[in-house]
């Protein structure tokens, strides 16, 4: 009974604020809620139907594959080169490396309001280096615009969390096979993309995995910081519609059919992860 006594603590967590409100919200995405009563009435799969047969949700689908693209690319290739250099300029010195790391401790809704004051096209300080370089910067009412300063705030919020990683890897590649890349000859460029790359695999592999679920999951706070979804829903991902079908139009059974599609994406996309890229990956 040991274990099950240790065990209960965390169980009971889970069970009370993981598996019971994910059930709750299973069972809603079949009802047709009141939100003031909590009455429902049993639709089945209309709330699904309805959802699909909207063009807002499809839009809303592709930003956020768009978006997830976008910020695990970037953020992951970003940090690699950041402890590469880290590592080869660096060293052992701790305090230099730290700095590096302090912007994941910002929330994600900081980091918003932050990138939303440095790229304001109207007293922005980046935004009038833009403008004063001839680009038309206005991501309150681009759509591009909305979508690169979105991705901007939540790659920069990220890049410390695959540093801390990617460093680690990095340093725990024996010293002997980098050295003996350089006296074969390779430069600095090939020996990451032949010897350290490949090593540091199962880390990539990791991130990578991470790195989707933060840019679905985690990305509400900056959303709803810089754009609120707008200009034109150019920016309104699937997290974001979600929270504003069920807290502001009070669409109980819609916002919950999209949190079950949301997770079954996610969960689609891990899969294949798992099954395709994770074949390429090396293990020690």
């Amino acid at each position: 009974m040991l274990p099950w006594l240790l065990l209960a603590p965390q169980l009971a967590v889970l069970a009370l604020f993981f598996f019971r409100p994910a059930a709750e919200g299973l069972r809603q995405a079949f009802y047709l809620s009141d939100p003031f009563t909590g009455d429902g009435i049993f639709v089945g799969f209309d709330n699904f139907r309805m959802l699909f047969a909207q063009t807002e949700y499809a839009d809303s689908i592709r930003a956020s594959l768009i978006f997830a693209g976008l910020v695990a690319g970037l953020s992951m290739a970003i940090a690699f080169a950041l402890a590469a250099a880290a590592d080869r300029v660096l060293g052992d010195r701790p305090a230099l490396r730290s700095l590096i790391i302090w912007p994941y401790a910002v929330a994600p809704a900081v980091a918003g309001v932050l990138w939303l004051f440095l790229m304001h096209p109207g007293f922005g300080v980046l935004a009038q280096v833009l403008h004063q370089a001839g680009i038309a910067w206005n991501p309150l009412l681009d759509g591009t615009d909305a979508m690169a300063l979105i991705v901007a705030a939540a790659v920069w919020k990220q890049i410390s969390y695959n540093f801390v990683f990617f460093f680690a890897a990095i340093r725990s590649v024996p010293r002997s096979l980098i050295e003996a890349a350089a006296i074969d000859g390779a430069g600095p460029f090939r020996r990451l993309r032949d010897v350290v790359w490949p090593l540091i695999s199962p880390t990539s592999f990791f991130l990578l995995v991470m790195n989707l679920i933060y840019a679905f999951f985690d990305s509400f706070g900056i959303v709803d910081a810089i754009t609120k979804g707008g200009p034109g829903g150019a920016t309104r991902l699937m997290v974001y519609k979600a929270y504003r079908d069920g807290f502001q139009a009070q669409d109980l059974g819609g916002s919950a059919a999209q949190s079950i599609i949301l997770m079954a994406l996610v969960g689609v996309l891990t899969v294949i992860q798992f099954r395709w890229i994770e074949k390429r990956v090396a293990y020690a």
